[in-house]
């Protein structure tokens, strides 16, 4: 019985790999959508001053197409108002690494940051059948 009441929670992911932002950047962004309603969240980040909401943005944008995707596939009646954010999390990706000229002929390394953005969305079992 636990596992039909698992199947009935649709659930879609989305992630970008290698996205050119530090990570650190990347999650004070996601920090802000977490746990929010899908709709509400594309809102802020549409709004958000920081860079980082744009890859973020189209994460969360592809999420929630997956996730039509997949109740148009299961036959399930789909409302984007329904979705919510359940995970949202940003990984390291490989480092670039660079170097620049400094004084006396050394030279200084930069490291060029990038990140593993991944979205996760479902719709809560308690309103899926309220519309």
């Amino acid at each position: 019985m636990a596992t039909e009441s698992k199947e009935e929670v649709m659930e879609a992911k989305a992630s970008a790999r290698h996205v050119r932002v530090s990570p650190q950047k990347a999650r004070r962004v996601v920090d802000l959508i977490r746990g929010k309603a899908a709709t509400d969240a594309v809102t802020v980040l549409t709004f958000a001053p920081q860079s980082a909401s744009e890859p973020v943005k189209k994460v969360l944008e592809s999420a929630i197409a997956n996730a039509r995707v997949k109740a148009d596939r299961e036959s399930v009646a789909f409302d984007e108002r329904n979705l919510v954010i359940t995970a949202a999390f940003v990984d390291e990706g490989p480092t670039m690494k660079r170097f620049r000229p400094r004084a006396q002929g050394r030279a200084g390394r930069i490291n060029k940051r990038t990140s593993h953005i991944t979205v996760v969305v479902a719709q809560p079992e308690n309103t899926k059948g309220a519309r």
